[in-house]
């Protein structure tokens, strides 16, 4: 490839991910304060007096379907031209989508995010349902981000390998949880556990209302935790124009990898887009 590139400034990110609190809320003490006042008001002979009913506590948190709903979500399109499956786009165009398995500790999620964002860069999030029931926030602030957003399937098993009704479940599963959260079902499906769908897969995604699969060309094999500068070096190895590369919420390597890695693509004269931006002629 010519000269190493040394990457610089790979921000050492605190391994403690930050934890952040349930919001609960404590307000039975109001009841023991009036059962207080009470029993100081009484006096010799007054008539006995109905404590007032204790105060209900306030529930945790919003169930996910009375979450506010997400930006609408724009809905699966077809791409002239493209087949079934994509695993890139145009070669000639000095474009890549940087896409995102969603799962993981949402802390990361965000803090991806939020470095994509710094530099201006949109990005695709393909979503696990089993994520999005335990964190349906995270729909609102990928697309309030001018993410967009997919079906990763419901509970991120091998779907190449489930007979057929079972993996039609996987997709329409996690289809459904962003309908309810976004109004679509997800502008890309992408299967689990797999770089590439079998035959029935891609059947079972055009059933449920996706016209394309989405693969990649380029996987930074983060999952594997190898260290910021190894995802930068795996990336920037393989990547040119029209790439599609596989990233992962969850990971701390991540994190520290995107301010290098957008440096590197600018410096390229590659602009980090949405995989829909990507193949729009």
């Amino acid at each position: 490839m010519g000269s190493i590139i040394t990457y610089r400034g790979i921000r050492p990110l605190n391994r403690q991910v930050l934890c952040y609190p349930d919001r609960r809320s404590a307000l039975l003490a109001g009841a023991a304060v009036a059962a207080g006042a009470l029993t100081a008001a009484c006096g010799t002979g007054s008539r006995p007096v109905t404590p007032p009913p204790p105060a209900k506590a306030a529930p945790d948190k919003p169930a996910p379907d009375k979450q506010a709903p997400a930006k609408a979500a724009p809905a699966p399109r077809r791409f002239a031209g493209q087949p079934v499956e994509i695993g890139h786009g145009p070669r000639g165009r000095p474009e890549v989508a940087l896409t995102f398995h969603g799962n993981g500790d949402p802390a990361i999620a965000k803090a991806v995010l939020a470095e994509a964002e710094r530099a201006g860069a949109r990005v695709t999030v393909l979503a696990i349902g089993a994520w999005l029931d335990t964190h349906p926030e995270m729909a609102r602030r990928v697309l309030d981000g001018g993410h967009e957003l997919g079906n990763h399937t419901q509970r991120h098993l091998a779907i190449n390998t489930m007979p057929e009704a079972e993996a039609y479940a996987e997709i329409t599963g996690c289809g459904d949880r962003l309908k309810r959260l976004t109004g679509s079902i997800g502008t890309w499906f992408r299967p689990s556990q797999t770089q590439y769908a079998t035959p029935l897969v891609r059947k079972l995604a055009q059933r449920a209302g996706y016209p394309h699969v989405l693969s990649y060309d380029v996987d930074s094999l983060d999952f594997t935790s190898p260290g910021a500068a190894a995802v930068i070096r795996t990336v920037i190895g393989t990547i040119q124009g029209g790439s599609v590369v596989s990233l992962h919420f969850g990971y701390a390597d991540t994190v520290d990898a995107m301010p290098p890695l957008l440096e590197e693509l600018a410096r390229r004269k590659l602009r980090a887009v949405t995989t829909t931006e990507l193949l729009t002629p």
